[in-house]
């Protein structure tokens, strides 16, 4: 045996060789060890060499790597540093900039500090003559949105890295761009300086491997005895350790199919027979699954294709023998992935509950509509989660009232997804009242969701309906999920998750995740349920602030539209006001804003104006009354507002109970934390009083829209109405007003700016639509204009709140006008007087002849006594009977009762009580007293008794 590992040159035994025929023997390239040291030689030098090289490389990149660091952090400095944004932002940036970039070049060692603005001009550079001129060859493109860019240029002296960095403002805008460069020093000369001792360190590791393999080699040849690689190679041609030590299944197969080999793994993974490799069985013979059989008969190349072996899951590679020397066949790999896969199909899964989370957060919630948001999680839950999902809301909650609790109240069907509405048990709109002891009842009574994993096995859940949840089963419905929607700890509902036999049966990880969807749900529905709250309390208290009917008046025939804004409702009002002497007052205003607020100050200048109006004032004093008003009811709330911030005071202890919610508390306690206020700025409005007798509109205007007139030709023009500043802000500035003179058959259209103007649209656009839409509105009545204006003007969304206005002129007939002018002499008295009653008659008011003459004594007499001229008496024969006398003085009669010894004082008691309404109006000549009677000559409450106990009361009146 020993003769067999003997090669040529060896020497006797116990003969001692010589240092030559060792280093022979070492040498030798025949043998494994000449060849094991020529190759340690080999790598040796060339490991040397790598290492020069790798140092070479190493501190060139180790200089670019110090340069790009350098540079990064500069610019981030200088960028960041406290005054740049504001020098950046200054009147002269390069006069602040300059010292500080040139200081701080010098101090860093970097070659060069330039800070420019966005669009390239320097404002910085060490050399003055570019400060001022647009920055060349640099890629701004990442740094003008907003990120750092880093890029290494070649110059002439060598390689550069230039840094730039943008400098952001608090809003987020670019205000400028700040770059720093340095160079990069010469790798190869700093390797120079160290070649010497580098060389050197190479030549002495080269020798002491040399020496070291030396003395391996001499021992791997006395242990290999010398051999040859090809007699090595036969040794170990057959040798299994290898395979049989990896942890993968390894196979050989032949070309013609059959098993040559297999490991130990490749045995327990395919459960083979003990003698299927030294038999040479044919693959299809193994009882293998049959694709992992069609793979491995088939000798064609796979990579990691999964194959069922059993209950695993195995990766098969298969790759031909034939290229690598061996003999025709085929070596196959199997690893074992069935607990990878069920690892990566739980992450899988989790991922896409992950998403799942992310999509309900951006779909749920996107409306402040309660339906709608029950259907955007039923849209969402179906099909990523559930099959079938149906939502019910409790009663209180659609009417955005909280729900009691623990009171039973009855559920409404919001939804069904993933179904044919008309295949289950409930549709959209019916009310539930689920049965006591139902998977349903149970959740909203707990507060917890209930899971049914199999309803076929379920006898609660048919208590609600036999037939009906037969139908459901015959369906294929098999699983169940009841969550109740909660939020705030009170529950508004019940999401309901249903799942067929395609699917797999809800567990438990999916009654979490349910409970965590719903969630999200829950707070979108009780936001929404909070709105709809507001917003009806809100329309409630509009809609009773607005006038409910139209007041009767002969002077004009009014059609009106109101439609609030799609965000909630507004401070929009309109308002027909009859005035004495048939007169009409028009009104239109709007609040800026929306909510409760908004019409609650709608209300309250509303009410200001009948009050303003009642005192018969012209518009422009009207309006700055109104002013006034405005001015210090902002005025009392800022110091309102201001107290309560001072005194540390709660929105409850602020304004006492005018929070309804916890959402406007909340509102209200921040604006007393910042010092705001509710005021009424942003009030405008118009006001119009028209005359039928004279046929004269009077309008003033504060900020608001002026009208349009359309002409009893067809003709539509916009009236030049001078306008003043809007409610609260006029100050000192007087009101102007405008007269207009309209034929009768005119139409006055007054309307609030919703209508004109948004945020699509100016309002040029606006009033040429506008003027378009009543072109030709002669032959319409005031309502047909409305419908026609908002069908051809009306916003596709409005964001604001509409008041639209349309009054048709008459005038009074000419014949049912009497005016007589009166001279200074109580004589005068029985002369008109007779006048009058003539008049009477021709009217066929003979009823009320009797009052008409007392009233009119008492308030010509009054004007002669203390008057002064010009006295004229009119009378307007319209719904009532209108007495009007007028004098040039402005001092007023006071009503009051007379003593009993008192020579006078008693006419204006008897004027009030005959009467129905009786005032004083002031004109810029004097004053009117005007009375009006009813036509139906009634007898009044509180009038005397008897014509005598009306003379007795009636003694101031001269004898005439």
């Amino acid at each position: 045996m020993r003769e067999n590992f003997r090669r040529e040159g060896d020497d006797s035994q116990g003969s001692s060789p010589s240092p030559g025929q060792r280093l022979r023997s070492l040498l030798n390239a025949h043998s494994v060890a000449g060849q094991v040291f020529a190759l340690e030689l080999v790598l040796a030098v060339v490991l040397a060499v790598v290492a020069v090289l790798a140092l070479f490389f190493q501190a060139e990149g180790a200089s670019m790597q110090e340069a790009r660091q350098r540079s990064i952090v500069g610019a981030q400095t200088f960028a960041h540093a406290p005054g740049t944004l504001a020098a950046m932002r200054s009147a002269n940036p390069t006069a602040q900039l300059q010292p500080q970039a040139e200081a701080a070049r010098k101090g860093s060692g970097v070659d060069y500090i330039v800070v420019f603005r966005p669009d390239g001009i320097r404002w910085t550079h060490p050399d003055p003559r570019l400060i001022g001129k647009r920055v060349v060859g640099a890629t701004l493109g990442p740094s003008l949105h907003g990120k750092m860019h880093t890029t290494t240029l070649t110059s002439a002296v060598g390689p550069a890295v230039n840094t730039t960095v943008p400098v952001i403002d608090k809003n987020g805008s670019l205000v400028g761009l700040v770059s720093v460069g340095i160079r990069v020093e010469r790798t190869t000369q700093r390797v120079v300086h160290q070649l010497p001792l580098l060389l050197g360190s190479a030549a002495g590791a080269l020798l002491l491997v040399a020496g070291g393999a030396a003395l391996v080699n001499r021992r791997l040849r006395r242990q290999t005895h010398g051999l040859h690689p090809a007699e090595m190679r036969r040794m170990y041609d057959h040798h299994h350790a290898v395979l049989h030590a990896v942890r993968e299944g390894v196979l050989i197969t032949s070309s013609d199919g059959r098993l040559l080999l297999a490991n130990d793994e490749a045995r327990r993974l395919l459960d083979l027979p003990p003698d299927a490799d030294t038999e040479r069985r044919r693959v299809a013979d193994l009882g293998l699954d049959p694709q992992l059989t069609a793979l491995l008969a088939s000798g064609r190349e796979a990579t990691d294709e999964v194959c069922l072996a059993g209950d695993r899951l195995l990766a098969v590679s298969v790759r031909p023998t034939a290229p690598y020397g061996g003999p025709a066949g085929n070596a196959v790999t199997l690893r074992d992935t069935t607990e990878l896969r069920g690892l990566a199909g739980r992450a899988e899964v989790a991922q896409e509950r992950l998403k799942l989370i992310y999509d309900a957060g951006l779909r749920i919630g996107t409306t402040l509509d309660v339906a709608r948001t029950a259907e955007e999680l039923a849209d969402v839950a179906v099909p990523r989660f559930a099959d079938v999902v149906t939502v019910e809301l409790l009663e209180p909650v659609l009417r955005g009232e909280e729900p009691e609790a623990r009171a039973r109240t009855a559920l409404r069907r919001m939804a069904v997804r993933g179904a044919p509405e008309a295949a289950a048990i409930y549709r959209v709109g019916d009310v539930i009242n689920f049965v006591p002891g139902t998977p349903m009842a149970t959740g909203l009574a707990d507060g917890r969701p209930v899971l049914v994993k199999d309803l076929r096995r379920s006898d609660e859940w048919r208590r609600q309906d036999m037939a009906g949840t037969q139908r459901v089963l015959d369906a294929a419905i098999r699983s169940l999920i009841a969550v109740p929607l909660q939020a705030r700890g009170v529950v508004l509902g019940l999401a309901n998750f249903w799942r067929d036999e395609g699917s797999d049966d809800f567990d438990e990880e999916d009654l979490s995740f349910a409970e965590e969807l719903t969630a999200r749900a829950a707070v979108a529905i009780d936001n929404a349920r909070r709105y709809t709250r507001e917003h009806t309390t809100a329309v409630t208290l509009q809609r009773s602030l607005l006038p409910q009917t139209l007041p009767e008046q002969s002077a004009l025939e009014v059609a009106h539209r109101y439609l609030p804004a799609q965000a909630g409702v507004g401070g929009d009002w309109f308002d027909v006001i009859p005035l004495p002497g048939a007169r009409v007052a028009l009104v239109v205003g709007d609040v800026v804003g929306h909510g409760l607020h908004a019409a609650a100050t709608m209300g309250r200048l509303r009410t200001a104006v009948h009050n303003f109006s009642a005192l018969d004032l012209p518009p422009d004093e009207l309006l700055n009354h109104l002013d006034e008003l405005v001015s210090h009811i902002d005025t009392d709330e800022a110091r309102a507002a201001g107290h309560a911030a001072g005194s540390g005071l709660d929105g409850d202890e602020a304004w006492p109970g005018s929070f309804g919610s916890d959402t406007e508390e909340v509102r209200a306690q921040e604006m007393i934390a910042d010092g705001s206020r509710t005021g009424i700025t942003g009030a405008t409005c118009l006001y119009a009083i028209y005359d039928p007798v004279a046929g004269r509109a009077t309008l003033a205007r504060a900020g608001h829209p002026g009208p349009t007139l359309i002409r009893p030709d067809g003709s539509v023009s916009f009236p030049d109405v001078p306008v003043s500043p809007p409610l609260g802000l006029g100050g000192s500035v007087p009101v102007e007003t405008a007269e207009l003179t309209l034929a009768e058959g005119s139409r006055l259209v007054l309307y609030t700016n919703g209508l004109v103007e948004n945020r699509e649209r100016d309002i040029d656009t606006g009033l040429e639509l506008l003027r378009a839409a009543l072109a030709g509105s002669a032959d319409r009545t005031p309502d047909q204009i409305c419908s026609a204006v908002l069908d051809a003007v009306l916003p596709a969304h409005p964001s604001d709140d509409i008041a639209l206005l349309v009054a048709h002129t008459q005038l009074l007939d000419p014949s049912r006008v009497a005016e007589w002018d009166v001279p200074s002499d109580p004589a005068a008295v029985a002369h008109i007087r007779s006048a009058c009653l003539r008049t009477l008659e021709n009217w066929g008011l003979e009823r009320i002849e009797f009052t008409t003459e007392l009233i009119l004594s008492e308030l010509i007499t009054n004007a002669i006594r203390y008057g002064t001229q010009p006295i004229r008496v009119r009378l307007l024969y319209d719904r009532t009977l209108i007495c009007e006398v007028s004098d040039g003085t402005s001092s007023s009669p006071h009503l009051r009762r007379a003593a009993a010894t008192d020579e006078g004082g008693r006419g204006l008691f008897l004027v009030a009580q005959f009467a129905e309404r009786w005032g004083t109006r002031y004109t810029p000549g004097g004053k009117v007293i005007w009375t009006e009677q009813s036509l139906d000559d009634g007898p009044r409450e509180a009038a005397p008794d008897s014509d005598d106990d009306i003379l007795d009361q009636w003694d101031d009146v001269p004898a005439l």
